[in-house]
C-alpha cells in the first residue's frame, strides 16, 4: 500500500547495510585476498554505503516514481513534438551486476496538455537506471513512467550505451554499443514522426 509524508512517497525499503558488509567481505575472501588488510578494511562499508546511491531507484516501483512527478508539469495548448537527448546514465547489469556505461537516453513525447519540467525527465531516467536492470527494461520503464506522468500514449524512448560484460569478458568487444528502443503510441504508427524524432537526435 502506498504510503506519503509531507507529500512525499516513503522509501520503500532501507538496504541492510550489515547483510551486505558481511556479503562483501565474504566474496574478498573467496577471491583469495584478506578483508582485513589495510586497502581492503573499509571496503565492505563503503560498498554498503555506494549501492545506497547507485540502487536507489530499487527502492521504488514504476508508478511510486511516476507520483513523486506528478505535479512537476505545465498545462500547455500544444501537441507539438519534444525531445530531450543525450541524458547521460549509468546502470548495472542484472545478469553479471556489471556496469553499463556511457549510456545515453533520448526522450520524444507528444504533450497531451501536460509538459513536464526538462529536469524531471533527466531525474526519472536516472531513477529508473539505478535498478539492477537490462538496457532493454530501461527504455520500457522510462516510457512507463512517462505515460502515467504526462498522460499520453505517445512516448519514444532510444538508449544507447556499452557494457562492460561484454567489454571486459567474454568475447571482449570494446568500443561495441547497444541500442535499444521502446516505442508507444503514435510513434508506432506514424513513421513520419519516428523519422523526424529519429533525425532529430541524430542532429
Amino acid at each position: 500500500m502506498e504510503s506519503r509524508r509531507k507529500g512525499r512517497i516513503k522509501l520503500k525499503k532501507e538496504f541492510n547495510h550489515e547483510k551486505i558488509k558481511a556479503a562483501i567481505r565474504t566474496i574478498i575472501e573467496e577471491l583469495g585476498d584478506d578483508p582485513n588488510r589495510e586497502g581492503l578494511r573499509e571496503t565492505p562499508d563503503r560498498v554498503a554505503r555506494m549501492y545506497d546511491e547507485v540502487f536507489e531507484g530499487m527502492r521504488y516501483t514504476n508508478d511510486e516514481i511516476a507520483q513523486m512527478f506528478d505535479k512537476c508539469f505545465e498545462d500547455v495548448r500544444t501537441n507539438d513534438l519534444v525531445i530531450v537527448k543525450d541524458i547521460e546514465v549509468f546502470s548495472f547489469c542484472e545478469h553479471h551486476l556489471a556496469l553499463m556505461y556511457n549510456m545515453k537516453c533520448h526522450i520524444g513525447y507528444i504533450p497531451n496538455r501536460k509538459v513536464i519540467g526538462l529536469s524531471k525527465i533527466a531525474r526519472i531516467c536516472d531513477m529508473v537506471a539505478k535498478r539492477l536492470q537490462l538496457q532493454e527494461r530501461i527504455c520500457s520503464d522510462i516510457a512507463e513512467i512517462l505515460q502515467k506522468v504526462c498522460e499520453t500514449e505517445d512516448v519514444i524512448v532510444v538508449v544507447e550505451g556499452e557494457h562492460s560484460c561484454m567489454t571486459a569478458r567474454g568475447i571482449k568487444s570494446r568500443g561495441a554499443k547497444t541500442r535499444t528502443s521502446a516505442i508507444r503510441g503514435l510513434f508506432d504508427t506514424d513513421h513520419e514522426l519516428r523519422n523526424e524524432f529519429y533525425n532529430l537526435i541524430k542532429s
